[in-house]
């Protein structure tokens, strides 16, 4: 993930991951991501990458040149300047910087292992247009010295071994008096934490007026963060700083103990809100077909940005948000916790391990999944299969279920919603395939009549064609059951389409023609969201966080209720204000409204159980204790099935693909017993 970074016990595969680095850089280039001509000419391979890793190089090369050209901004008074960038790999900022006219008086040191170097210097004496860039004089002083230019020095040096660090750069012309800013992007946290500390005091303590800019990884303990250090740790490239500074508030103090005077450090959740003008956020979100917010948003919880100073006048602040991001402040306080636990399931199939899919109690105790993406015969892929859960003198069984036209294929589909209309019929309503493809319409699910069997085996599924409901083209909305005047009807809201972003209308599908009516709605219109949560509750339907059109959660919750004519939007006010996540799911009991796991910007924790009183807005969360799963637990994308009589809840499927870390897939179903929370709320 760096960029060709010295330091660490391995250095092979360090390097290994800044080659990785540079061609995902090169791709999200290539789409319009960030603007540089000079990647290509630097990265000899190219390979396509996809659109959540081109965000995630985008968010991080906008933070880097955002604090750069900060930092020569306010420095142009100064008669000369320095950059020196540890682990520079393979990175073009010099080209880019000087491209643009910003090196006036400014020269550009870079550092890396011998060998990238090397490489790196004979690649831009080869390249005519980077040579006559960086000026190469010729002269390699003593070896250490691969290309020096007038404003660009370029030194194989290992960053572990600070003396001989030192000494190079005082021989390349290092000036410890001028103004100096330190880049270390992705570069320390391979290096054993008593040399990366060692580094960071010796820039403190030997120049007189530096800054330093930090970019790196936080949070090893939730299960993002579990993911990543697996990732890292399998690519023989353990990150060495997570344990001793987990989190924004560790790494501030680590600078201000090591001698810097003021330190600033946010995510990149918060970057990207706060720093990223608004019509550069709206051209990033537009560049091509997108739909993996949840992995986007945790990705950015788990990295952040840092920038200290020591002698700037005026202070060197690049950091100060333009705004706040709501409901970002502080830590979610807990009521408690309640302990997951895995549910034993006599299976001989993986059908749950899955995201995207829906699951549904279509009759007691038994439980259809459908669709999602996940693992099906070994292989990585959209999901054909229908599984279902039994239980049964108390344990449950799982199975996939017989389709009796199996030549029919139902899409295939992810993000769509499932709902009971009666003991032998489910209704799928929209899903996608794809991003880019326009969402799926409907489809009946047709089961048996009557279901006293206790195998999975015996049950059968059969879709059904349906007639084309323009309003059912969508997907990551959501279907409630509602009553008007004695006749039920599913409300279809929110959502996204292939064409919008995301959708704040609605419809009334009446459950036995099929077909939308038009009813009624007074009241104020809520926001336009998608990947919120929805329950039927006394007729009307309870709504409850999203995502908006900004890409931005939203702590919103809303009742439709039903008047004499029609039905009225309500807002909901929380007491305290709930947080507001997305990719939640919800039940109601008891007067209570239940909210289950999703994503949030709250980078100190992950979203567990948060029980609203309906009637009175008191809010409270609880965390999930994990602590006797073996992996991972990871609560978006994923189902849930509220037991009423056992007071539990079945959590199915959940997870994604996880940046460039890999995908997870929950395992299996987890029983969350919630008896302690709806007593005692």
């Amino acid at each position: 993930m760096g960029r060709g970074r010295p330091g660490g016990s391995r250095p092979a595969a360090v390097q290994g991951t800044g080659g990785s680095s540079a061609i995902s850089k090169c791709s999200a280039a290539a789409r319009g991501y960030v603007r540089d001509r000079f990647l290509r000419l630097l990265v000899g391979r190219r390979r396509r990458r996809a659109p959540l890793v081109h965000r995630g190089y985008y968010i991080r090369a906008r933070a880097v040149d955002h604090c750069v050209q900060d930092f020569l901004l306010k420095t142009r008074s100064h008669p000369r300047t320095q950059i020196l960038s540890l682990g520079a790999g393979f990175d073009s900022l010099y080209f880019r910087l000087k491209d643009m006219g910003l090196l006036h008086h400014t020269v550009v040191y870079e550092v890396d292992f011998p060998n990238v170097a090397c490489q790196k210097a004979t690649l831009i004496k080869r390249m005519e247009e980077l040579s006559a860039l960086a000026g190469d004089t010729g002269g390699e002083g003593s070896g250490v010295l691969t290309l020096s230019g007038e404003d660009y020095k370029l030194l194989g040096v290992d960053l572990s071994e600070l003396f001989e660090l030192e000494r190079a750069l005082g021989e390349a012309g290092l000036d410890n008096a001028m103004p100096t800013l330190f880049i270390a992007e992705v570069v320390l946290t391979y290096m054993e934490n008593s040399r990366s500390d060692a580094l960071i005091q010796w820039a403190a303590e030997r120049f007189t007026r530096a800054c330093f800019l930090l970019y790196e990884q936080m949070h090893p303990e939730d299960a993002f963060g579990r993911v990543m250090q697996q990732h890292f740790k399998q690519q023989s490239s353990a990150l060495h700083s997570l344990a001793q500074y987990p989190d924004c508030e560790a790494q501030r103090r680590r600078f201000l103990e090591k001698g810097w005077t003021e330190c600033s450090v946010m995510d990149m959740n918060e970057f990207f809100t706060c720093c990223t003008p608004e019509d550069e956020q709206q051209r990033v979100q537009a560049l091509e077909p997108f739909d993996e917010y949840e992995e986007w948003h945790l990705k950015c919880s788990h990295y952040f940005v840092l920038t200290a100073s020591k002698g700037m006048e005026p202070s060197w602040t690049p950091l100060l948000p333009s705004m706040t991001v709501p409901g970002h402040d502080g830590p979610v306080r807990s009521a408690g916790s309640v302990t997951a636990a895995v549910c034993a399931v006599h299976s001989e199939i993986s059908g749950l391990r899955r995201y995207g899919h829906r699951s549904v109690l279509i009759k007691p105790n038994v439980i259809l999944t459908t669709g999602g993406f996940g693992e099906e015969d070994g292989q990585h892929c959209r999901m054909r299969s229908f599984h279902v859960l039994i239980k049964h003198a108390g344990c449950w069984k799982a199975g996939c279920l017989k389709k009796q036209n199996p030549d029919k294929r139902w899409d295939e589909r992810l993000y769509h919603s499932v709902s009971c209309l009666s003991n032998s019929l489910a209704l799928v309503v929209g899903g996608r395939t794809s991003p880019s493809s326009a969402g799926l319409g409907m489809l009946g699910l047709k089961l048996p009549e009557t279901c006293n069997a206790l195998d999975p085996d015996d049950i059968s599924v059969e879709p059904v064609s349906l007639q084309p409901e323009p309003a059912a083209l969508r997907w990551r909305h959501s279907a409630t059951e509602v009553i008007f005047k004695g006749e039920k009807y599913l409300f279809l809201y929110g959502g996204r389409s292939a064409m919008e972003p995301v959708l704040g209308d609605w419809c009334f599908l009446h459950t036995r023609e099929l077909s939308c009516t038009v009813i009624p709605v007074e009241g104020a219109v809520p926001e336009s969201r998608h990947s919120h949560s929805a329950c039927s509750w006394k007729g009307g339907a309870l709504i409850a966080g999203g995502l908006g059109a900004a890409e931005q959660p939203l702590g919103s919750v809303f009742f439709l209720r039903e008047l004499e004519h029609g039905f009225q939007w309500q807002r909901v006010e929380t007491c305290p204000p709930l947080v507001p996540r997305y990719s939640h799911t919800a039940h109601v009991h008891d007067g209570k409204l239940l909210l289950v796991g999703g994503v949030w910007f709250h980078s100190s924790s992950v979203p567990g159980i948060t029980a609203i009183d309906i009637m009175t807005g008191l809010c409270v969360n609880y965390t999930i204790n994990v602590e006797h799963l073996e992996w991972p637990l990871m609560l978006h994308n994923h189902s849930s099935v509220f037991l009423p009589d056992e007071e539990e809840l079945l959590l199915i499927g959940g997870g994604g693909n996880c940046f460039s870390f890999g995908t997870h897939l929950n395992p299996e179903p987890v029983l969350l017993s919630l008896s302690s929370i709806l007593t005692s709320h």
